[in-house]
């Protein structure tokens, strides 16, 4: 099983990814983050569009608040200024969401129905806490590897360079 820990670290991580993620994809013009470049979201923006989508629909889930949605590859902002806003206001929600995390809370049923079924699924909620933040980091790869085939380096994605690890704050 995961600890709150985990998933407070997981969270900064994403929080530091998504901000170093979207300033490199700022430098990119509209037309670039939009163009189909083969990937399962076919461009860098429906990724990007994927991930806060994703992102909303979990913690919607791990609230009681659910995010209505259409599609998975629904998009939800056109406009990449939006897109970042809607990325920070999500990103401090998953923060406050992971800081108000018990041990409890990650050992009892999470009980849901996906997109499209009929009948509801359950796990454990620290398994689809887990699930969250690597989906989160899977897609994100996905990005920097179109951003490096367009040109772009973000540099270095490591967990261990988040600078609170890197520093032993949560050593």
């Amino acid at each position: 099983m995961i600890s709150v820990e985990y998933a407070r670290t997981m969270s900064a991580y994403n929080r530091w990814m998504n901000e170093r993620l979207y300033e490199t994809c700022g430098d990119l013009s509209d037309e670039e983050r939009k163009a189909d470049r083969g990937a399962f979201f076919r461009s860098i923006h429906g990724t990007l569009n994927h991930i806060l989508l994703a992102d909303r629909v979990w913690l919607g889930r791990f609230t009681g608040e659910p995010f209505a949605f259409n599609s998975l590859d629904q998009e939800l902002y056109s406009d990449f200024a939006q897109l970042l806003e809607e990325r920070r206001t999500t990103d401090n929600a998953i923060a406050s969401w992971a800081g108000n995390l018990t041990e409890d809370a990650l050992a009892t049923p999470l009980i849901y129905t996906r997109a499209g079924a009929t009948t509801s699924t359950t796990y454990p909620l620290w398994v689809v806490v887990a699930h969250l933040f690597n989906h989160q980091t899977h897609h994100r790869g996905q990005i920097t590897t179109l951003l490096n085939q367009a040109g772009h380096d973000m540099g270095v994605t490591d967990l261990i360079r988040l600078p609170e690890v890197a520093s032993g704050e949560l050593a």
